[in-house]
């Protein structure tokens, strides 16, 4: 008599596969955070699946925790009355898992960094194609996640700012998750910098190629006389009028965050520049910053000539998430905060 195999359990088979992710169900606190056991997503056509090594923590990610500003939620990366998306982060590394039907440009096992729009703090996350990039060849995945915040710094310096070689550039706020690569970018660039940050700061960001660095405690910028072709303003603590008087005939100001409190954050500030610069003689430039495949191919050649490197000041496994919020929520952070999320 022939022995009759049973049918295999439909329910079982179709189980999805599960992953570790840091999950938030409401704004509030980094205490909404928790590590859970998620299912792991599946890639669309456009996709790439990667399982992230490492992933950036920054000030946009504390603001997307707690939905402060209010506005936030309006946008892509928030939602209403809760948060849009279980899972946040989203600059990151790792290795490709799989591809969607429609990517040509990468295959499994191929080494990436870029950001998602969000997902990033877990074992698998799913970017566009159009937002990874090959992975720098002299950095270890942990400081490539921090690498497409150097993004925001040559959009903002390059595109907004118009910034070119032999212009002078005054960066205010040198010493954070972009500032750093602020300085850097604009040395690429081929401009001469004037750095802008705390005592505690100073030798750091002199390392890091600045010209000139002001240490705000002891000297104000406002007042040194000297004049500049860009300002790229990632602290927004000054007035805009304060801000017009350092810069040239034509020159640009560049904001990328700026007060405004609980409800518009640094949107005030826009209206203000928006409304008062247009009686001056200076530019007011402002940008949304876009990850794209084109940007963080450029920014990986100057990574790899030496031009410019990640600066890491703390590092949390992931099940540390809360802890990493709440560092960079402080907004003393030296440089880049990531989660090590896994082993090569």
């Amino acid at each position: 008599m022939s022995s009759v195999e049973p049918p295999k359990d439909p329910v079982a088979h179709s189980a999805p596969r599960m992953m570790r992710a840091i999950v938030r169900r409401d704004y509030g606190t980094p205490d909404v955070l928790s590590c859970e056991e998620i299912a792991r997503p599946v890639p669309g056509a456009d996709d790439v699946l990667v399982r992230v090594l490492a992933a950036g923590v920054s000030i946009g990610d504390h603001h997307v925790v707690t939905g402060r500003p209010y506005l936030i939620r309006l946008s892509p990366f928030g939602g209403l009355p809760r948060p849009r998306n279980r899972v946040p982060g989203g600059a990151m590394a790792g290795v490709v898992e799989a591809v969607g039907a429609h990517v040509t440009t990468f295959r499994p096992g191929d080494e990436v960094f870029g950001e998602a729009t969000s997902g990033a703090w877990a074992e698998y996350v799913l970017v566009p194609a159009a937002r990874v990039a090959p992975k720098p060849t002299n950095l270890p995945f942990e400081e490539a996640a921090a690498a497409p915040w150097g993004v925001v710094a040559l959009q903002g310096l390059r595109d907004a700012g118009g910034l070119v070689a032999g212009q002078r550039v005054l960066i205010n706020g040198a010493s954070g998750g972009v500032g750093t690569w602020a300085v850097q970018v604009a040395k690429a660039l081929g401009a001469e910098v004037t750095a802008v940050c705390s005592t505690r700061n100073v030798a750091m960001v002199r390392a890091l190629g600045a010209d000139e660095v002001i240490d705000y405690t002891k000297q104000d910028f406002a007042q040194g006389g000297a004049r500049f072709d860009v300002m790229l303003d990632l602290i927004g603590n000054r007035s805009l009028s304060d801000c017009r008087s350092v810069l040239v005939p034509n020159a640009a100001y560049v904001p990328c965050a700026g007060g405004g409190g609980d409800w518009v954050g640094p949107f005030l500030r826009i209206i203000g520049g928006l409304v008062s610069f247009p009686f001056a003689s200076r530019r007011f430039r402002t940008f949304m910053a876009a990850p794209n495949h084109a940007d963080l191919v450029v920014l990986k050649g100057i990574i790899e000539s030496g031009k410019a490197k990640p600066v890491i000041e703390r590092r949390y496994a992931l099940h540390e998430a809360a802890d990493a919020v709440r560092h960079v929520g402080e907004g003393r952070a030296q440089g880049q905060t990531v989660l090590q999320v896994a082993s090569r």
